[in-house]
Parts: structure tokens; sequence; C-alpha cells
């Protein structure tokens, strides 16, 4: 496994070691070694997948403590513009965002660690698969709008579909102004 740092503290790309042979591929999606020798020590407790049509936008959402997740993000089939916020306003990148096409091809993975709201843009028809450190909790829910202006992120859809759920969620300085948790 290739470990890539982003730039933003904890935010890893992950790129697999694929063996092909006639019959098809094997990887290793995780290794706990492998990921503690790159300073990943996450218990993963649960692992969720949803499949997205072409065109969807899902996020951004989050939890707060003590329920805020780290996450383990790849796509199983098709591609998505996987998208992160820095929340943690301590943070050299606070209130930036970073983008990261993982696709079935490259078979690549993101580490999102705990302080960042995610979210995607389905490229294709998709299959997406994330492993968290910790269980759903509705009461500590958060979320922020997707075309929040402040952030300003080009998801790379032109006429997404979006939940109505992720239509009405706050604008970034909403968050700016409860955020005592990050």
């Amino acid at each position: 496994m290739e470990f890539i740092k982003t730039g933003f503290e904890g935010l890893i790309e992950i790129i697999p070691k694929v063996f092909h042979d006639s019959r098809g591929y094997f990887f290793e999606t995780y290794r706990k070694d492998l990921f503690q020798k790159e300073g990943i020590t996450t218990e993963f407790i649960q692992s969720n997948q949803s499949k997205s049509k072409a065109n969807v936008i899902r996020g951004l959402h989050l939890q707060f403590p003590p329920y805020a997740q780290a996450k383990l993000v790849r796509v199983i089939t098709g591609a998505v513009l996987d998208i992160v916020v820095d929340l943690r306003k301590n943070s050299k990148t606070f209130g930036q965002h970073y983008k990261c096409l993982l696709t079935e091809e490259k078979n690549n993975m993101l580490y999102v660690p705990e302080g960042f709201a995610h979210g995607f843009s389905a490229i294709k028809d998709s299959v997406f698969h994330y492993m968290v450190n910790n269980v759903y909790n509705k009461e500590s829910e958060y979320g922020i709008l997707w075309n929040d202006s402040t952030l300003n992120i080009d998801w790379e859809i032109e006429n997404p579909l979006v939940s109505d759920k992720d239509k009405n969620l706050h604008n970034f300085e909403e968050f700016k102004i409860i955020n005592s948790f990050f």
C-alpha cells in the first residue's frame, strides 16, 4: 500500500497494491499493521455501504463528539468525487476543502480523521463503502450545505440530485458560530 499525505493533517489517500491475473484481481482494503505504521491507529467498528446514481450529491455530513467519526472511504463500483472540509478550528487548513477522485479502476481510498465534514458527488452510478470508528447518533448529527457560498466547492456535477435533507443543512458561517466541538 502507498500512503499519500494530502497537505491536510491526518487526511491520507491510500493506494492499494492490486494483484491481477486471468481470474480477476485481489487487494487488501485494510491492514492494521500497515495503517498503524503510517500513524493511523483508528479502530473501525462499523462498515457501511451506499449506492448512488450518477449526478447524486451526498453531504456535507458530520457528527459532533462524543460521536464524531473518522472514516475510511472507497468506491466498490463507479467513481465519486470525494470531498471533505476541515472543521478543526485550530488547524492551519480550517475551512478549506479537499477533493479526491475515488474510482473502481484505481481502488484508492481516503482516510478522513475526526473533525471533517464529508460528502461526495457520484460521477457515475456508484457503490460507496466506508468504515467508521463510531456508531451513528442522530442527536449529534450535523451538516453543512453542499453549495455553501463561503466554501465555494465545485462538485463537478451540472444538475445534481440532492436529498431534501441535504438541501436544508446549515451554512458554514452558522457552523463557525456553534463550533465548540472540534
